[in-house]
């Protein structure tokens, strides 16, 4: 990277300093671990001299205790792409506007965990809803391992609650299907021939309006014909730019679905059933009325309070995810 020559090739250094920050997010936990470790021998060493150093070992052994959970959790994460950011798509289901306003409520819920976390995100698509909320929503959600602690949410999400839509104010179900895919680097392989597999549509872009209005066919949507996947990306005023955006949307897409084969086929030999894709299977239930709490369908992970879960406290869920596919695969 110092070589005066790194940057002349922009998309070759990008992938390079990637590959690095992809390396680091390996080896620093580690790093800092053995640290730790050492800092905890010279500390149980005054410990044995000074018992008022015992305090500050005891919250030393509780710090390092977290930190080995956290190297544990990451070391489940194995497969090439878990290690890679994720493009989050968001849909309504059935149920209208209800649907529509859960939506956008989700897609917050991951916004604000993003930002948690400090990661970067950018905003692909977004089709909003007649009356409020959204119809469907993509974003890309950049740092290390956020495929890795996302992968799980893909599925249905379900929402119980007094709707604010109602004037009855009745309690209504709404449904909205979440579908996360690895941001793939180009060093990953997906076969796609573009002219004969691919259907491509352009429209023009939603916006702001007035000065801020995209007054050109610059949104485009791609269509795999073979699978029927769709994306599509409306961020940049460029049809160029939008193009390569999508594309590498739906080969993040299409290499997802050949993942999802390759864990089906493993779940069928050791005779368990695999996770069903977007739209597919109910991941979790988010309920408003008359009780309130959260519950993981797959984990039986439940908790009491919505609201920080709803605000991007997500972290329990994932976490427990994570382990629960863990105790799968050695079962």
């Amino acid at each position: 990277m110092n070589a005066t020559d790194f940057w002349d090739s922009p998309e070759s250094a990008k992938e390079t300093v990637a590959e690095m920050q992809r390396l680091r997010a390996v080896v620093t936990p580690m790093k800092s671990l053995v640290s730790a470790g050492d800092d905890m021998q010279v500390l149980l060493e005054f410990a044995e001299e000074d018992p008022a150093s015992e305090r500050e070992l005891a919250a030393a052994v509780v710090q390092v205790e977290i930190d080995v959970d956290r190297v544990e959790l990451q070391a489940t994460m194995s497969e090439p792409e878990d290690i890679c950011g994720a493009f989050v798509q968001v849909q309504a289901g059935e149920g209208g506007t209800d649907s529509a306003d859960w939506a956008q409520m989700l897609l917050r819920m991951y916004i604000r965990w993003a930002e948690r976390n400090d990661y970067k995100i950018e905003e692909m698509d977004i089709s909003l809803g007649e009356e409020a909320g959204v119809r469907s929503a993509t974003i890309a959600i950049r740092g290390a391992y956020v495929f890795g602690y996302l992968k799980g949410e893909t599925g249905n999400h379900r929402l119980i609650r007094i709707s604010p839509f109602d004037s009855a104010g009745r309690r209504h179900t709404a449904f909205a299907a979440v579908d996360i895919s690895p941001e793939i680097p180009d060093t990953f392989e997906v076969e796609i021939n573009w002219d004969s597999d691919v259907r491509e549509d352009t429209y023009r872009a939603g916006g702001a309006g007035g000065q801020h209005i995209n007054k050109t066919d610059s949104a485009v949507r791609l269509t795999h014909t073979a699978t029927g996947a769709v994306v599509q990306c409306q961020s940049e005023r460029s049809q160029h730019k939008n193009r390569a955006t999508a594309r590498k949307m739906l080969q993040a897409k299409l290499y997802q679905r050949e993942m999802e084969k390759r864990d089906a086929e493993l779940a069928a030999k050791r005779g368990n059933k695999s996770k069903i894709g977007f739209g597919g299977q109910t991941v979790r239930n988010y309920v408003l009325h008359p009780d309130q709490y959260v519950k993981d369908a797959r984990t039986g992970t439940k908790v009491g309070n919505p609201q920080p879960v709803l605000d991007g406290d997500i972290d329990t869920f994932l976490e427990s995810f994570l382990r629960w596919t863990l105790s799968e695969k050695n079962h």
